[in-house]
């Protein structure tokens, strides 16, 4: 599904310096590069402030915690996505309030979040999945009705764009993102970041990081220790100006796997669909995965494991049905679209180094497993 190894023997000289550098300076904790990877992370997205966090995960949880999300209140989202959307909520004693999907991008359907608002929701998570962005416009407009807030989950998006070049992550009141190595842009283990245009909530946020103090051993909030490694930053501040090359060729090698099923003349595949447009007639999706649906997705794993193939579930179980969440009294049948993707999805490798040859032979073996 992902070879790191390739994108760092291109990049080994870089990250050795740059290691070398934290190594030599010895501020492992909030040193230099932390600070220069927030500004540059910043600009990348158009937002005022980027504050680095410890993990997506984290970064979830301390936007949530930021906006004084408390036990009783609601907080809407998908219930198609990762875990960590739906637990940050929980940990914080709120009740998640789940919606369904749209059909065409796999994110949260505005309509549901409407019909979903009582008088404890106090905030939005709409998740930005695989790539490509949620529809912000209704959602946005929602939220101001309602006076709700909105913490965008854009852990699979950094550089995707929505309608008229707005990036992932600038548009809610809050933007958390992963740099887990299997990222589009990836840490050498968990680290994250949360961005916002409100000056006062990124004073909160970098207070919240570090224990809830902003002076050693005086504490303002109840905060936690989520405050990014200074070896992460280094290694992402070297990543990132690539970010723009890597992002063109997933796209290169999501157009050439559309002309690769067209000519296998497999009926039963359904491609994802970049919905919006940038710059033109430029679909902007960045392709953190190439999620592509089958019939009897189950019975098609147990052939391409027999042919030695690389393939990913994204998610197998929507989060309504999850044992966790037996007391929120949801059932099968509540969210009819989340259950047929989650029954039907099955992510193809699609990472900027994937060769031509390596995609015929993944259309090859799914032609020859779908037929078989």
């Amino acid at each position: 599904m992902l070879d790191l190894n390739v994108q760092h023997r291109v990049l080994r000289a870089e990250l050795d310096a740059a290691i070398a550098r934290v190594m030599d300076h010895g501020h492992f904790i909030n040193g230099p590069e932390v600070s220069a990877f927030e500004s540059a992370a910043a600009a990348y997205c158009k937002v005022k402030h980027a504050v680095g966090v410890s993990s997506g995960t984290d970064a979830l949880l301390i936007a949530l915690m930021a906006i004084n999300i408390k036990p009783g209140d609601e907080v809407i989202t998908s219930t198609y996505s990762f875990f960590a959307t739906a637990g940050a909520i929980v940990r914080l004693g709120a009740k998640p309030v789940f919606v369904d999907i749209d059909p065409s991008t796999f994110n949260i359907d505005p309509n549901g979040i409407a019909q979903a608002v009582t008088p404890r929701t106090r905030a939005i998570i709409p998740v930005h999945l695989f790539g490509q962005c949620a529809d912000m416009a209704p959602i946005l407009d929602i939220a101001r009705r309602h006076g709700l807030r909105v913490v965008e989950d854009a852990a699979q998006a950094i550089g995707a764009e929505y309608k008229n070049g707005m990036k992932a992550g600038s548009m809610g009141d809050i933007g958390c993102f992963s740099f887990f190595p299997s990222k589009n842009l990836g840490a050498l283990g968990d680290a994250g970041m949360v961005v916002t245009n409100d000056a006062d909530l990124a004073e909160r946020l970098r207070i919240l990081r570090n224990h809830g103090s902003k002076t050693k051993y005086y504490h303002k909030f109840i905060g936690g220790n989520f405050r990014l490694d200074t070896l992460h930053a280094a290694i992402l501040l070297v990543k990132i100006k690539h970010l723009d090359e890597w992002t063109q060729k997933r796209q290169q090698n999501a157009r050439r796997y559309e002309d690769l099923f067209a000519k296998s003349g497999l009926k039963d595949v359904i491609l994802p669909k970049a919905v919006y447009q940038s710059s033109g007639t430029r679909h902007y999706h960045i392709y953190n995965q190439f999620v592509i649906q089958v019939s009897e997705r189950d019975r098609l794993q147990q052939r391409l494991r027999a042919e030695g193939n690389s393939w990913e579930v994204y998610y197998p179980v929507p989060f309504h049905l999850q044992e966790c969440f037996n007391k929120l009294g949801y059932k099968r049948g509540d969210f009819p679209l989340s259950e047929k993707v989650s029954a039907d999805s099955l992510a193809i490798p699609v990472f900027p180094e994937l060769t031509p040859a390596q995609q015929e032979a993944v259309v090859l073996s799914l032609s020859r497993a779908t037929r078989g």
